[in-house]
């Protein structure tokens, strides 16, 4: 059975709302309340690949503590740019 493309963007907000650790749920229900229905079918395909990656790594990304991975850098900066006071003040 194909996914819609509507059940695709309830799967991934659902995935992004119920993280494992609660940094990540605030971060990521923001993005995709912000930009989920925006992306493109590419871009959705890299932020599901996104959310595969552990927690811990993302957030790292997302703070700016760690380096991000290369095929993720502007996804996570999107994502960073309005996490502004949910990973630093």
């Amino acid at each position: 059975m194909t996914e819609t493309p509507e059940t695709r963007l309830r799967r991934l907000k659902m995935r992004s709302i119920r993280r494992g650790i609660r940094e990540m749920d605030l971060i990521l229900t923001d993005f995709v309340e912000r930009e989920l229905g925006d992306l493109t079918a590419a871009e959705l395909d890299l932020y599901e690949d996104l959310l595969e990656e552990n927690d811990h790594d993302i957030y790292g990304w997302i703070s700016g503590r760690d380096t991000v991975p290369g095929r993720y850098s502007d996804l996570v900066g999107r994502i960073a740019g309005g996490a502004t006071g949910l990973t630093r003040p």
